[in-house]
């Protein structure tokens, strides 16, 4: 609907991207009105479309999604719109002179002919100067404004194009639409594509070529790629833009000129660069070979004395394999502790960060997500940071993040110990190692079978693979871990054996069924556990998947897990967002790194220690929801509790159930996983030893064991392209000729 009016108050405004709240006078009344316009000012005469909605505690608004400036037509209406100070230099006193001077024409004599204004007492050159500049500075962001809407561009988009194109926006978008998507955050390819046909943008642009083509590579990057091959780049781009080939290669050479793109030759085969994944490459490669080959003076000790005190001290005994990992870290610029679940990485670890210590080392730990690093925190007993925060990440914009940890302000320590190493892309393994100054020594510690990481690349792999740094595999299971059937199992799975089942008071097991596998996972986490072995169904059962869809994928197996573990209530505050349904006591997960959300941590010595940072997998649980104030309140880590403004929820979701990605360096006391069917490059061996081993107490599977043995089989790994292997041995040559 379409609603008039004369703008009385402004109530409220964001200043970063134009959400404002203010009150309207209509000839039906007064009303309040809220969507984005940065433009609007008290005394304007508006024309506003959207529609009308309820607050449960500010009652009947109007949401409107476009507005209109009108130009009053009234002397009144005239006279409260030069006086409301939109023009500065025009106040209450000067805005009724021009009035009963110039009457119903004086907008026209301001626009037209503002020479006329000296007409006016109290209006000499100086004071007409600014006043014309004042109003042609608001009528160009106007008419910026009405020619980005004809576009379908939002208000709160339009906003970010003016904040970064200003007066130039027209022409820069004019010339190019396509800049809108490396430009401006949230606006993609697809929406500057739009866009560009409505401008009626040749298909065969250039831009619209270039801009496609940097699409595909960056969609590939997303699958786990660092570079993709010509021949492919050039026939997902095809299908996409539809244009011809020759154009397509036409592209790709501009591109590789301009240094967007890197072309590598290789074996009859070219390989297309992204430039960011380009230097990431080179840079970690000349950054390891540079790390890895210092040389050290000889630490003052006793390596072998030290390990006997701490196997006295401590109570353990190191097999051969752990105590070449602890000699090389001490003797290595760079090493690979390697190995699966019971080798021992974790007493290896802590044996290093003693031996270190007492040395008088500064030890640094990180990991790649909250998750994880708070699991190193518990084992060492020491402070682990995620990487992010190791590198003091400062999130300046949306879309823009920098590390104030780099090559001129590195990271101060004398060791560097990372874990979960599989977890980390081409792009953070580059921040990370432009940050560690040449004399530090860097231990990686992760698993290898495991699923590789999210983002580009296959670090640790490729690292390894190189076969030009110190690789520590631990693959010896302790006499302790021996007694776990999911220490056990995950190494026959690894090897490609099926797991032992169901033996009587172990920790492993497998509930066929092949119709009611929700049904018996709802009543797993309702009943039976926690009945037979005591755990929170919330807090300590972790639901584990292949896939986001179908039955048994997140989407399902959440509504149905909410529903039986936190039903609907009259006693429970709930709010709907899209599909999903968040009420307080559910279980949900961060889905976006939000470098800026603030939170408080509420119990302990840290009580009321404020920080800033949710991470991309972190888990929490809904305290509280205001509908009044449109917040959610949610408690992360069991300590920090944080506000996310209604606006924000599209970060959350329900984590009854999340996928095995998302799970990657995390630890749950039971998991849960249903065997069932699905496309095959989601039931591989790696992605089923990954959920396995998040398990530290229980294991239970539910379905067909058909599936599962197809699983094991299913060895396959997904080609990942990607060449740091490749370049780590080719910087090596150059550092040794």
């Amino acid at each position: 609907m379409v609603i008039e009016g004369v703008i009385e108050e402004i109530i409220f405004r964001n200043e970063s991207n134009g959400y404002t709240v203010g009150r309207l006078i209509t000839s039906d009344g007064d009303i309040t009105i809220v969507g984005y316009a940065a433009l609007i000012n008290t005394d304007e005469t508006v024309s506003l479309e959207g529609d009308l909605i309820y607050h449960n505690k500010y009652g009947e608004q109007f949401s409107f999604t476009s507005i209109n400036i009108v130009v009053p037509s009234t002397l009144k209406g005239i006279e409260n719109y030069l006086s409301s100070g939109l023009i500065p230099n025009i106040g209450p006193k000067t805005a009724k002179r021009i009035v009963e001077k110039f009457g119903l024409e004086s907008l026209d004599i301001i626009q037209y002919n503002p020479e006329k204004l000296k007409e006016v007492g109290g209006i000499g050159d100086k004071k007409l100067k600014k006043i014309m500049e004042a109003y042609d500075e608001q009528r160009e962001l106007r008419d910026i404004m009405v020619y980005l809407q004809q576009y379908d561009i939002s208000m709160n988009q339009g906003i970010k194009i003016y904040k970064k194109y200003g007066n130039e926006t027209v022409k820069i978008i004019g010339e190019n639409p396509y800049r809108l998507s490396d430009d401006i955050y949230g606006i993609g390819f697809k929406t500057a594509d739009t866009i560009a046909s409505k401008m009626g943008v040749d298909i065969n642009s250039p831009y619209r070529c270039e801009a496609g083509l940097k699409y595909v590579i960056k969609e590939c990057a997303g699958e786990g790629h660092c570079y993709v091959l010509k021949d492919e780049l050039i026939d997902r781009a095809s299908k996409l833009l539809e244009i011809d080939i020759d154009l397509l290669e036409d592209g790709i050479r501009d591109m590789v000129f301009k240094q967007s793109f890197y072309a590598i030759n290789d074996e009859a085969k070219t390989y297309i660069y992204y430039k960011p994944y380009y230097m990431a490459e080179s840079n970690v490669a000349r950054k390891i070979i540079e790390l890895s080959r210092y040389e050290f003076d000889e630490l003052e000790v006793d390596a072998d004395r030290e390990i006997r005190l701490i196997e006295k001290e401590e109570g353990i005994s190191f097999g051969q394999k752990q105590i070449q990992a602890i000699k090389e870290s001490l003797t290595n610029g760079m090493i690979i502790i390697t190995g699966g679940p019971g080798t021992g990485k974790t007493t290896t670890i802590n044996a290093i960060i003693t031996i270190c210590e007492n040395l008088g080392l500064e030890v640094v730990l990180a990991a790649p997500t909250g998750r994880a690093a708070k699991r190193m925190t518990e084992t060492t007993g020491r402070e682990a940071k995620t990487i992010h925060r190791l590198l003091e990440i400062s999130f300046m914009e949306e879309d823009s993040a920098e590390f104030f940890k780099d090559e001129d302000s590195p990271i101060e320590a004398d060791v560097i110990i990372i874990d979960e190493a599989s977890m980390i892309d081409i792009l953070l393994m580059n921040s990370l190692l432009k940050a560690i100054s040449p004399g530090t020594r860097v231990i990686l510690v992760g698993d290898i079978d495991q699923l590789p990481s999210v983002g580009p690349g296959n670090v640790l792999k490729d690292i390894i693979n190189s076969g030009t740094i110190k690789v520590c595999k631990l693959d010896e299971i302790f006499r302790q871990a021996e007694e776990s059937m999911i220490i056990v199992n995950a190494h026959r799975v690894n090897k490609g054996q099926a797991p032992i089942l169901n033996e009587k008071d172990k920790d492993f097991f497998f509930i066929p069924t092949s119709n009611d596998i929700v049904k018996t996972i709802t009543d797993l986490n309702k009943n039976r556990l926690p009945s037979f072995y005591g755990v929170d169904p919330i807090t300590d059962i972790q639901v584990l998947t292949p896939m986001k869809k179908g039955d048994v994928g997140i989407n399902s197996l959440n509504k149905y897990l909410q529903d039986s573990l936190n039903p609907k209530s009259k006693f429970k505050d709930e709010k709907k967002i899209g599909e999903e349904v968040f009420r307080v006591g559910d279980k949900i997960m961060q889905t976006k790194n939000n470098y800026k959300m603030e939170w408080t941590i509420i119990k302990g010595s840290q009580e009321g220690t404020k920080g800033e940072g949710i991470f991309n997998g972190d888990f929490g649980y809904i305290s509280e929801i205001d509908n009044e104030e449109n917040i959610l309140r949610a408690i992360f880590d069991d300590e920090k509790r944080v506000e996310y403004d209604f606006k924000h929820l599209d970060e959350l979701k329900l984590a009854y159930a999340t996928t095995v990605h998302k799970a990657q360096g995390s630890e749950f006391p039971v998991v849960i996983m249903p065997i069932s069917s699905g496309p095959p490059m989601l039931l591989t061996r790696n992605l089923f030893y990954t959920a396995i081993t998040r398990a530290r107490k229980l294991v239970v599977l539910v379905g067909d064991e058909r599936y599962m043995h197809m699983m094991i089989k299913n060895n396959i790994i997904a080609k990942r392209y990607s060449s740091l292997d490749k370049r780590i041995r080719e910087y090596m040559q150059t550092f040794f000729s």
